[in-house]
């Protein structure tokens, strides 16, 4: 009997340019909160999903702020 592959999990989003927002709660390099970053190596795939469609949404976000 044969053993599935492993699930790939994705990737981190770390860009390797932490830079904490004035709240100091959210990355402006990944767009992780804090509770995300400490919290990736132990998430799932679906999570590490969620997690990097929520990041998405924030950098979406907040180059429209940047615009104007």
């Amino acid at each position: 009997m044969t053993t599935p592959p492993p699930l790939s999990l994705p990737a981190s989003p770390c860009v390797r340019q932490c830079c904490l927002d004035r709240d100091g709660e959210l990355c402006l390099g990944c767009f992780r909160t804090l509770a995300e970053i400490m919290g990736w190596q132990a998430a799932g795939a679906a999570e590490r999903a969620c997690i990097l469609a929520r990041c998405a949404q924030r950098r979406a976000a907040h180059a429209g702020q940047a615009r104007g």
